[in-house]
Formats: C-alpha cells, sequence, structure tokens
C-alpha cells in the first residue's frame, strides 16, 4: 500500500527551506515501480551493516540491531502490510525510515559510507541477476521441448522455403532445430551479459567514493559480485548491463517473433500444416467458424514493445554526463517490463510448443508441390560428370516442361527426362523422391533424419549452462 501524505522531514531536508511541491513529489517518486527492489534493497543494506562492523565504523550491536530490523521489515514487505510513501520517494529512503523508525539511531549509521547512486545502482544488478537467471533457466527449459518434438519429427517431411517459396525437402525436426539454435546463441548472449554486468557498484558512494575505510571486496563477496567496480564515477552511471540486457530480450524477442510467424502461417488454412491446441487460440465474435493464433501472434506483437525498451534506455543514456543524472530513474520502468514480458512469453511459447499437432500429410503434399527435388536432379547430373552450370540450365528446361505437363519431376516418365539429357537413367527416380532428397542430405548440418537425431543426441550432451550454475 503507498501512502499519499506528506512526511515533514525528508531523510535529505537539512539543505532546504522550502517544501517540495506536492505535485513534484510525485512526478519525481519512484516508489510506485521501484518497489519490486525492495527485497535486493535489504539483501545490499545487510551485507554493508557488516562490512560496517567488520571495519569497526559502526559497533557490532548497532549491526544486530540494523540486520534484524531489516529482516523484519522484508517479512512486512513480503506478507504485505509494510506501508510505503510518495513523499520518500524511493525504496531506498522508504526502508531505511521505517529501519530508522524501528531501531532508532542505529537506523541512521546504516547510510555511512554509500549513496542512494551507488545503492540503486547495487539493487538493479542483484535483482536483474536473479531474473536473468531464472530466464536462462526458462530458455533452456523451451530447448528442452524443442529437443523432445524434434526428435519425435526426425522423419517427417516438410517444405523448406526461401523467399516463401517452396525451395527443397527438409524434416520438420530440422527445423525445430533451427529454433534451437537460435536460442542457444540467446542463451550464450544471456550469459556473456550475466558475467559482464556481475560488478558490484556499492561503494562508490555518490561518485567519487567514500572516506570511511570500507572493504569493498568483502561486501562483493557477500552478494555474490565478482569483483566490485574499478572506477567510481562508472560504477554509479553505468546503466550498460541494463541496455545490453534489453539487447539480449530484444534478440530473443526477434526469434520467438519469427518462430510465432511460422506458426501463425502453418495453422492457416491456407497451409495447414499444424493444428495449435485450443488453449492457445481464440474464436471470432462474429465468425463461429475461427480459430485465431492469438498467442504467436501476440509474440510476434510483443516482439515490437521490448524493442522499444532498448530504443528507450540507449537515448536515455546517450546523452548523459558523468556521474549519476537523475535521468536515470527513467531507467526501471524499461528494464522492468522487459524482463516481466520475457518470461511471460518463454512460458507461454514453451506451453504452446508442447502441444502442437503436426499435419504431417499436409506437410508432405506440400513439398511435393514447387519442384523441391530439382536440385537434386542437377545434383544427379553433375555426378554424372556434367558441369554444375549445366546441369542448373538442363533442369531448369525440365522444370519449365513440368510445369506446361502440370506434373512433378518424379512423375515424368524416364523416356521424358531423357529428351533433356542423355546421362540420365533409370536410378535418378531414387534422388527424385522426396525421402531420397532429404536422406542425401547426411552431412553434419543436414536434414538427413540421421543427421537431426545426431544434432539432438550431441545437444542432449551439452552442458546446461542455467540450471548448473552455482
Amino acid at each position: 500500500m503507498i501512502k499519499q501524505s506528506n512526511v515533514p522531514n525528508k531523510l535529505w531536508s537539512g539543505r532546504f527551506d522550502q517544501p517540495t511541491d506536492a505535485f513534484v513529489e510525485a512526478f519525481t517518486a519512484s516508489i510506485e515501480f521501484d518497489q519490486r527492489l525492495a527485497l535486493h534493497d535489504i539483501t545490499g543494506s545487510i551485507a554493508h551493516a557488516r562490512m560496517l562492523s567488520q571495519q569497526g565504523i559502526i559497533d557490532p550491536n548497532e549491526c544486530a540491531a540494523i540486520i534484524a530490523g531489516l529482516e523484519r521489515i522484508a517479512t512486512q514487505i513480503k506478507n504485505g502490510s509494510f506501508e510505503w510513501s510518495i513523499a520518500l520517494e524511493d525504496v531506498h529512503m522508504n526502508i531505511e525510515a521505517a529501519l530508522t523508525a524501528e531501531i532508532g539511531d542505529a537506523g541512521k549509521r546504516l547510510h555511512t559510507g554509500r549513496s542512494r547512486n551507488d545503492q540503486v545502482a547495487t539493487d538493479v544488478r542483484l535483482w536483474l541477476r536473479d531474473e536473468i537467471d531464472a530466464i536462462g533457466t526458462a530458455i533452456e527449459n523451451l530447448q528442452l521441448t524443442l529437443l523432445t518434438r524434434a526428435e519425435q519429427e526426425a522423419d517427417t517431411i516438410m517444405p523448406g522455403f526461401t523467399h516463401l517459396q517452396v525451395a527443397q525437402p527438409i524434416t520438420f525436426g530440422h527445423h525445430l532445430m533451427a529454433w534451437y539454435a537460435m536460442l542457444d546463441r540467446d542463451s550464450e548472449r544471456l550469459f556473456d551479459c550475466r558475467r559482464r554486468m556481475n560488478t558490484m557498484p556499492l561503494g562508490a558512494a555518490a561518485l567519487a567514493g567514500t572516506s570511511y575505510p570500507i572493504d569493498r571486496h568483502y561486501t562483493a563477496a557477500l552478494l555474490g559480485f565478482d569483483q566490485p567496480a574499478d572506477n567510481s564515477l562508472d560504477a554509479v552511471s553505468d546503466r550498460d548491463f541494463a541496455i545490453e540486457f534489453c539487447a539480449f530480450a530484444a534478440i530473443l524477442m526477434m526469434h520467438l517473433s519469427r518462430c510465432s510467424e511460422e506458426l501463425i502461417l502453418w495453422s492457416s488454412a491456407q497451409f495447414g500444416f499444424i493444428e495449435l491446441a485450443d488453449a492457445f487460440c481464440t474464436g471470432s465474435s462474429i465468425m463461429p467458424q475461427k480459430k485465431n493464433p492469438d498467442v504467436p501472434e501476440l509474440i510476434r506483437g510483443k516482439s515490437g514493445r521490448v524493442f522499444g525498451h532498448l530504443m528507450a534506455l540507449l537515448t536515455l543514456m546517450k546523452s548523459q554526463p558523468l556521474a549519476y543524472n537523475k535521468d536515470n530513474q527513467e531507467d526501471k520502468e524499461p528494464l522492468f517490463d522487459t524482463v516481466d514480458t520475457v518470461r511471460a512469453v518463454l512460458r507461454v511459447f514453451n506451453d504452446l510448443i508442447g502441444a502442437i499437432h503436426c499435419r504431417t500429410e499436409r506437410m508432405r503434399a506440400a513439398a511435393l508441390q514447387g519442384f523441391s527435388t530439382a536440385t537434386d536432379l542437377a545434383d544427379y547430373l553433375v555426378r554424372q560428370g556434367l558441369p554444375f552450370r549445366d546441369a542448373h540450365e538442363i533442369v531448369g528446361k525440365t522444370v519449365a516442361y513440368a510445369i506446361r505437363e502440370q506434373r512433378d519431376l518424379a512423375a515424368l516418365s524416364l523416356a521424358e527426362l531423357q529428351t533433356f539429357s542423355p546421362l540420365i537413367n533409370a536410378d535418378v527416380f531414387a534422388v527424385l523422391t522426396l525421402e531420397g532428397s532429404v536422406a542425401a542430405r547426411n552431412h553434419l548440418g543436414g536434414t538427413a533424419p540421421q543427421q537431426v537425431r545426431a544434432a539432438i543426441a550431441r545437444a542432449k550432451t551439452k552442458t546446461l549452462r542455467w540450471q548448473t550454475l552455482d
């Protein structure tokens, strides 16, 4: 619950002769959205108090009182009984004010050797680190679902497309493994992002560090950071980690949008390759026959939302001088919404993929259209000794003839094929079938069922980055 009432003495009010205008107070406050950092703020404050005590900056009894008070406040926040105040601006001042009211002057000592500038930079990193770990695990869960479906569909033939035109036959399992590969790059990017962001700003204070004999390495170890930030100016003003995360999220959403677009096309009457489960679709208010692919459409739409957040953060930072500026209050809402969107999308997409029903006969029938084995005929002629460019021309003429005759290449007689090249023999029909075409691409990365299963096996042996993360 957030209170609108004014607080007579703000924690920084000593410098000012006049109270803050009520509208300005609401305009500059961030508590309505940054309260989600509360538990991480408390975690950071407890570590800071332990360090102050270890260094002899505060008394051990004061440290114990601070920690006990913060733990009681954390319980109130978890059960929803904590009262937030707009007049106290942000999550940090709300908690500090509550702590001082709870334990007295000892609460006022907690802020020794730090500023809200390094405090918020630390809180956001602690919060985002946990969210990154959850998102990384969600990506791996989706990858595991894709592996299961790819294994089931390793022999399922479908058309592969370029320019959205039938190009060559592939297997649905191979296509699903292409989605897996996209997500694998996303997982690597996120892992790298986590490594770079796991540096602690705390101890940089407002911008120049502090005159107290703090031990930043001790605090970093308590909070699970790899190291403290080297430069105090950069520590409080750096938002690269948020931008990098949003860049990762934008690429991930671009990938999931492409996958969603294919699901939308494939589930249409014109394609009919798959059927989406009813749980992921809605109907029409006027057309009773409609089954709309709302979930993949909404995923496709939400990609633009995440792209916008990335641009917002880049624009936010592009003209800021060092060090901290109030502009940076605007970093949280785009970041928070990006995290929420990505987590929701990964969850629903995972469920969606697991519930797809494949219409294998429609896929196969579509692969027979568009002369998808034409390249196989050209490769056959090359193996007979013909240069590829000559083979390409011969097959082009053969396809033009088949179009006039309204028959597939495999439906032409040997005599008809031989009118285009005497090098064609009866064994050509083995390569003109869909199964023959797919099986012929039996090399690393190829669409042959044997290679699809090998790719799945390799993927299963890879160490899971996130589910084994300490």
